[in-house]
C-alpha cells in the first residue's frame, strides 16, 4: 500500500502558497476497503471509496479510473481496485495543476506537466476526458478566478465551448453548479470567472438575456477587493439581467442560498427607485419594499452592491432608515387599539415626517 498527497495541497506547496488547514487529500494505492477498515479507517464515501484517518480525519481515497455512462457528472461508473496505478487516478483529474502528487517523502509525481504550467502560468486540461464532466467548466472559471495571472491553454477553452454547444453542460446539477459559482464569487477576481463563462457560452445558454458589460465585471472585482460577502457579490453578478424575469431563469440553474437569491431580487427590482428617490415618501416606498425596517443589515447589503455599481449618493439613506425605525411603533398602536388600518396610517405619516426632517 503507497499514500500520496494529492491535487490542490500539492499544486499551493509548489505556488508557496499556504493551505487551509484540513485542506489535504490523499490517495491510496494497491489497497482495498478491508485493507483500510482493518487500519481503523472510517468509511464516508457515498459514490467511491473514500476513509477518514483515525487519528487526523483527514480524507483518504483509493486511487480510481472513472468511465462515462451518462450525462451529467453524475454519469460515471467508478473502478477503484488495488491494481489501479497512481497515473491513472491522476489522469481523470480537471487540469494539469491539479493532477499531480507527493509521497511521504516529498518526491513529486507529475505525468501531465502541472509543474511546468504553474511555471508558465497556464490551466491547462489534463485530456480528452475533461469533456465527459461539465462541472470542469465551472471549475476551470474558477481557477481563472483564483489564479488571476494564469491564462487557458486555447485548447482547453475550445473543448469547455464544445461542452456547451453539445449539450453537456445542460446536465448540470443546480446544487454542485451554485457551489462552484459561490467559491469563484469569492475568489481574488471574480470577473475572470465570469468572463471565461461567458467565453465559452455557458451563461447565454443559461440565460440569453444576461449581458456583461466592463462595470459590472469591474464592480464585481471592486467588492472582492472591499471583501463583501457572497449575497453582495450575487447581486452585483446578477445585475446583468434586465429583469426579475431573467433572475428566476438563473435561480433555476443555480440554487442559490435564499440571503443571495433575496438580495439579487432587491437589487433588480429597486436600483432605479433607489437613484431616483427624491422625495421622503420615495425613500419611505423603498424602504417598506426592501423590508429595510425590519432588516436594516440587508438594506446595508442592498446599499453596498448599488454603490459598487456605481450608484451614487449612497450616504443619504442611512439617516433615513435611522429615522424611519427610531419611530415609536408601539405608542402610535396604543392610540388607536384595534383599529390596524388607522394604526398603519398613522405610522405611516409618522415616518414620513422623521425622514422629510432627516433631510429626504
Amino acid at each position: 500500500m503507497q499514500v500520496y498527497t494529492v491535487g490542490g495541497w500539492v499544486r499551493d506547496r509548489l505556488l508557496g502558497r499556504s493551505a487551509a488547514a484540513g485542506d489535504r487529500d490523499w490517495v491510496v494505492v494497491g489497497a482495498t476497503p478491508d485493507a483500510l477498515a482493518a487500519l481503523g479507517y472510517r468509511p464516508v464515501g457515498r459514490d467511491f471509496p473514500v476513509f477518514l484517518h483515525p487519528q487526523t480525519n483527514e480524507e483518504y481515497a483509493l486511487a480510481r479510473t472513472e468511465r462515462k455512462s451518462a450525462p451529467g457528472y453524475r454519469g460515471f461508473v467508478v473502478h477503484a481496485a488495488p491494481e489501479v496505478t497512481l497515473e491513472q487516478d491522476l489522469g481523470r483529474r480537471d487540469l494539469t495543476i491539479n493532477a499531480m502528487a507527493m509521497d511521504e517523502s516529498g518526491r513529486l509525481v507529475d505525468p501531465f506537466g502541472g509543474e511546468r504550467d504553474l511555471n508558465a502560468r497556464v490551466l491547462r486540461h489534463v485530456g480528452p476526458a475533461f469533456v465527459e464532466d461539465p462541472v470542469r467548466i465551472l471549475r476551470l472559471a474558477r481557477f481563472a478566478a483564483r489564479f488571476s495571472d494564469f491564462g487557458i491553454a486555447p485548447e482547453t477553452l475550445a473543448l469547455a465551448c464544445r461542452m456547451v454547444e453539445d449539450g453537456e453542460a445542460d446536465a448540470l446539477v443546480p446544487e454542485r453548479a451554485w457551489q462552484e459559482i459561490s467559491r469563484g464569487l469569492m475568489e481574488a477576481r471574480p470577473s475572470r470567472m465570469v468572463q471565461v463563462l461567458h467565453d465559452c457560452g455557458l451563461l447565454g445558454r443559461w440565460v440569453p438575456s444576461m449581458r456583461f458589460d466592463p462595470a459590472v465585471l469591474d464592480a464585481l472585482d471592486r467588492a472582492a477587493q472591499q471583501q463583501q460577502p457572497l449575497p453582495v457579490r450575487f447581486a452585483i453578478f446578477a445585475s446583468a439581467l434586465r429583469s426579475s424575469d431573467g433572475l428566476v431563469d438563473l435561480l433555476a440553474r443555480l440554487r442559490a442560498d435564499q440571503d443571495s437569491a433575496a438580495l439579487a431580487h432587491l437589487l433588480l427590482d429597486l436600483r432605479v427607485d433607489i437613484d431616483r428617490a427624491s422625495s421622503a415618501w420615495d425613500r419611505l416606498q423603498v424602504l417598506e419594499r426592501s423590508d429595510a425596517i425590519r432588516r436594516p443589515e440587508r438594506f446595508e447589503r442592498l446599499l453596498a452592491a448599488w454603490e459598487t455599481l456605481g450608484g451614487t449618493q449612497a450616504g443619504r439613506w442611512p439617516a433615513a432608515l435611522q429615522a424611519a425605525r427610531d419611530i415609536d411603533a408601539g405608542a402610535i398602536a396604543s392610540r388607536h387599539p384595534g383599529d390596524p388600518a388607522a394604526i398603519a396610517a398613522a405610522l405611516r405619516e409618522a415616518r414620513l415626517g422623521a425622514i422629510g426632517r432627516a433631510g429626504g
